[in-house]
């Protein structure tokens, strides 16, 4: 009975926007902080650039195959058990991490990460959805996601750690917390009012199989779109989660620790600005112009490729970290409207389902381009030469979001 008061007060639908932003630092901290930990854990580990590179590419191919699966059973189950289920196993993963002492072991528990982690996402997303209807929604789409960030810029911290405690005490400290905070997301969590749940999602279609919402999906040029948008972000975005460390290090001759504070901090901050710039804007436009959280998203890429063009060409490190600074705000603008925008495109019913199908061809797009960087790498080529790739993919990106079609006016 006090649980359902507390929904029914205007606060709570931003308790949740709080509570799954915790969630959603952790998601990304524990994936990502093995990536500023690339020296300590090749001393400890031998592996190659490619086998190291094929850490994050394992996590990314597991992840992006089970995330539609992931989508469904939000879509189907509701989405609090599946963000803790979800939050409890990779916690546990994590934990197990910091123990491996051979490559296979540690393999392996990088797939195990992507099996868990793959539902989170689409789950924590469209429970925001659920809760935030108009003229709130990219806002609060956006501040879930600048949970992301924070959680991509103490991954960071990582060569920290690791110079001072050994790289693996973080994985053991950031476990332990993931399996406790589980435990207040049981207590506090909610979905979304049975009276509000019940308009969104009707009783005969929550059966719906997933090959017919695929079909249903994929009927719609403007989901295509969609997933050709997805696979050219996730190209870049991973890249520089997995490399830009390693590329701010050897190209601008930083020490671990800088080098991965100086590859996180920068853009992450960018776009924490961008997704309340961004989300604000895009509430606003979207109130006079049914496309207005699609051209927020696209302009800040239309110019935030260019950046990330000069960021990679350039020998002046005050330059590269400029670049860095406005594509961090161009992504901060994508970040607060992409969920907005597949609820534009698609049924209220099957939004979990469609933003785990876009993530499986993302991620598996960007697994391979951070397989392709460490493989380049280990032959001899810089990697600005794949960041420079990435650049144009982000440049096309914004302007192939212009040609989508709303058919939903929020």
């Amino acid at each position: 009975m006090m649980t359902s008061q507390i929904e029914k007060r205007s606060f709570y639908p931003w308790l949740v926007v709080g509570l799954l932003w915790m969630v959603s630092l952790l998601n990304y901290l524990d994936r990502l902080l093995i990536a500023s930990m690339r020296d300590p854990i090749k001393e400890s580990i031998p592996m190659t650039d490619a086998q190291f590179g094929l850490l994050t590419t394992i996590f990314l191919l597991v992840y992006g195959i089970l995330s539609p699966f992931g989508g469904y059973l939000a879509d189907r189950y509701g989405r609090k058990v599946v963000v803790v289920f979800s939050l409890i196993v990779w916690s546990g993963v994590t934990l197990w991490t910091g123990f491996a002492r051979s490559y296979t072991e540690i393999l392996t528990a990088r797939a195990f990460m992507g099996i868990s982690e793959a539902c989170y996402i689409p789950a924590a997303v469209a429970m925001v959805m659920d809760y935030h209807k108009g003229s709130t929604r990219s806002l609060a789409s956006g501040i879930l996601m600048s949970g992301l960030y924070a959680g991509m810029a103490l991954g960071g911290t990582g060569g920290y750690i690791s110079e001072f405690w050994g790289w693996r005490y973080g994985f053991h400290l950031f476990g332990m917390i993931g399996i406790a905070y589980a435990g207040v997301l049981f207590l506090l969590l909610r979905d979304a009012p049975r009276t509000e749940a019940a308009i969104e999602k009707k009783e005969p279609e929550r059966h719906t199989g997933l090959p017919q919402i695929i079909r249903t999906l994929f009927g719609s040029f403007s989901y295509w779109i969609i997933i050709i948008y997805g696979i050219l972000l996730g190209m870049t975005f991973w890249v520089i989660y997995a490399w830009l460390p390693t590329y701010f290090k050897e190209g601008f001759h930083l020490s671990l620790g800088k080098a991965g504070v100086s590859a996180t901090a920068f853009i992450q901050v960018a776009s924490f600005i961008g997704v309340l710039v961004g989300g604000t804007l895009a509430d606003r436009w979207a109130r006079r112009n049914i496309k207005g959280r699609i051209y927020v998203p696209a302009i800040g890429f239309i110019v935030g490729g260019p950046f990330l063009l000069l960021m990679a060409t350039t020998n002046v490190f005050v330059i590269a970290i400029v670049g860095i600074i406005i594509f961090g705000l161009a992504k901060g603008f994508h970040d607060a409207n992409f969920m907005p925008v597949i609820c534009q495109v698609v049924d209220k019913k099957y939004q979990a389902t469609g933003y785990g199908i876009m993530s499986f061809f993302s991620v598996i797009a960007g697994g391979a381009m951070i397989y392709l960087g460490g493989a380049m790498k280990d032959a001899g080529t810089s990697l600005a030469v794949v960041f420079e790739i990435s650049a144009v993919g982000v440049f096309l990106a914004g302007l192939l979001l212009l040609l989508i079609r709303p058919k939903y006016r929020y």
